[in-house]
């Protein structure tokens, strides 16, 4: 009983902390019994009107000996009582939620506002990337916060970078070895330039310069330097890969990559080292000729697949060609670049279905 008594005391308690006005005030508790004079006096006085709450409880010591004395007749009158006082405090917790229900449904509470902040952060990491590089779209990286994963996301016109589906570097296998017409080469010694921009060390070279593939020709703009080798080859990586950038009357570009492997010095690939700048984006002009064709390896067989530049804007649409033979360079030499960019390869891309060509 009193277990009952407690527990909806305390569900009293709680519908005033959900928004009664007025607590519920309850029986202050009996004041102590001096002497036993007055506890007959109290029994009594409960007996006579019916209501004991406030009674103190006599301590039992033994079991009556008559059902019908004072202490019997006391036992019932507070069982009583404190079944009223349980049956009137539940009516008043009936009567105080039922209140509040009323209340709540005449004045429901303001639909919760997601925290300003929380929605600041939600907008900045969706666009956290393009914000920070707004203003200076070359500043894309190789690694970090800048680097390929974050590419597609930096700027607008970048979007290729991560939802194309002809994307470069790949890993070349699984190729129809057909007869393919030879690359026609024409190059010779040209005018060139050395910057380093930030990202690689690129070489521009003057006009007359071309290839010619499946009916159409391309002019040499320009060639740089990847460590190591984006290309793989049945999975195999090389030291470092040069690109050599061309493009025909249309804008149609073809990429002829060269890879490398570690031996003996090559002159063209010193020639440019010899005319480093001293500042990025500081462009060199150089005082002697390069001769492009000497890049080339002796043998001429490739690889050849549809793909896209390795670099933002990452556009599709571009011719590669990648030579079967690598060519070389010292030790020394590619320990000058790794000096400078120590990776600058982006990552190998799906080939998503698309058909690769090896020549005889």
């Amino acid at each position: 009983m009193r277990h009952r008594f407690l527990a909806l005391a305390g569900l009293l308690c709680l519908s005033v902390a959900y928004g009664a006005d007025q607590p519920i005030q309850l029986p202050s508790p009996a004041a102590p019994v001096k002497n036993a004079a007055e506890l007959k006096e109290r029994i009594a006085a409960g007996n006579a009107t019916g209501n004991v709450t406030n009674a103190a409880k006599p301590v039992q010591v033994g079991k009556p000996s008559n059902p019908s004395s004072n202490y019997g007749n006391y036992g019932k009158a507070a069982v009583a009582s404190e079944e009223d006082d349980i049956q009137h405090l539940a009516e008043r917790i009936s009567a105080r939620l039922a209140a509040l229900r009323k209340a709540k449904e005449a004045h429901p509470p303001a639909p919760r506002k997601k925290p300003a902040r929380a929605v600041a952060k939600a907008t900045a990491d969706e666009d956290v990337i393009a914000r920070r590089f707004a203003g200076n779209s070359e500043r894309w990286t190789y690694e970090g916060e800048g680097g390929p994963a974050q590419w597609g996301r930096m700027n607008p016109a970048w979007a290729t970078c991560a939802n194309g589906t002809r994307q470069s570097p790949i890993d070349i296998r699984d190729s129809f070895r057909v007869n393919l017409e030879p690359v026609q080469f024409n190059y010779g010694p040209t005018r060139f330039s050395v910057l380093d921009n930030g990202n690689t060390v690129q070489v521009s070279v003057g006009s007359g310069n071309a290839i010619t593939v499946t009916g159409r020709t391309y002019e040499l703009s320009q060639f740089d330097f990847h460590l190591p080798s984006e290309e793989r080859i049945n999975g195999k990586g090389f030291p470092m890969a040069l690109h050599l950038v061309h493009k025909d009357a249309a804008g149609r570009m073809a990429i002829v990559a060269l890879l490398v492997e570690e031996g003996e010095p090559h002159d063209v690939v010193q020639q440019v080292w010899d005319n480093l700048p001293l500042e990025k984006n500081d462009p060199l002009m150089a005082t002697s000729m390069l001769e492009p064709a000497k890049l080339l390896p002796a043998r001429r067989e490739y690889y050849t697949y549809m793909g896209s530049l390795t670099t933002p804007p990452c556009t599709e649409g571009v011719l590669w060609i990648v030579m079967k033979e690598p060519i070389r360079l010292s030790s020394q030499q590619i320990a000058i670049f790794a000096r400078m960019y120590p990776m600058n390869a982006r990552p190998i891309q799906p080939l998503a279905g698309r058909r690769i060509k090896e020549s005889n």
